[in-house]
């Protein structure tokens, strides 16, 4: 009887200890990932999103664009990083288009030239907001330092000609981390719509024979629109 009893009262503690650790599972709150980060430039006339916890580190392309970045604790020119800007303006006069095409093949010299090792690992068609766009990924060593980097680039083509970057460089081994965040980043890249200059005030309704004009700033009862 004595063995029975003791059994009885382990398998009820042992129940009242599940009940209260189902307890305290139920009642902790259930976590919300903070949204994204909007920017907006006026001037260009882009808008994108990035994560809460990034910063924004600086203006660049002579203030066309921005810079933004995870916090890491290594020294800042070495950082993992996201750039996004109007890299080329639309043609003003008699000047020619610049093409995507042309604009990746401008960032692909440029960086062959500075760094080691180049090679072209991916390049592929897309669009961007509805827009026709180019991705090209780069893997190449820096010449002073021989750091290796990955660079994956895609331009956009405006609607005026005008040509946008958004570029990730980032090391190798953070590639898996960084690439998802940047391809959210430039699925989330815009260009709102501005909305069109009035045109115009509304002329009046013709005044019917033997009746009078309304009244400056009320619309006369023969120009509202029917009752549906």
């Amino acid at each position: 009887m004595r063995v029975r009893s003791w059994r009885s009262l382990a398998l009820a503690l042992s129940l009242g200890l599940v009940s209260v650790a189902a307890a305290q599972t139920a009642s902790k709150p259930a976590h919300k990932s903070l949204p994204w980060k909007k920017y907006c430039r006026s001037e260009e006339g882009f808008c994108f999103l990035y994560p809460p916890s990034w910063s924004m580190l600086g203006q660049v392309f002579e203030g066309r664009g921005v810079v933004v970045a995870p916090l890491q604790e290594e020294d800042r020119a070495i950082w993992d990083e996201v750039t996004v800007a109007l890299i080329i303006p639309s043609p003003t006069g008699d000047e020619d288009a610049v093409t995507i095409d042309q604009a990746i093949g401008q960032a692909v010299s440029s960086v062959r030239q500075s760094g080691q090792a180049f090679e072209t690992l991916q390049r592929q068609q897309r669009t961007v907001d509805d827009k026709p766009a180019e991705m090209v990924k780069l893997r190449y060593a820096e010449g002073s330092s021989k750091r290796e980097w990955i660079e994956e680039l895609v331009f956009v083509e405006g609607p005026e000609s005008e040509i946008y970057s958004l570029a990730l460089k980032c090391a190798p081994a953070s590639l898996a981390r960084m690439e998802p965040l940047f391809l959210r980043i430039v699925n989330s890249w815009s260009l709102p719509e501005h909305e069109p200059p009035p045109s115009g005030e509304v002329k009046p309704p013709a005044k019917a024979p033997g009746t009078s004009a309304a009244p400056a700033g009320k619309a006369s009862p023969t120009s509202a629109p029917p009752k549906s």
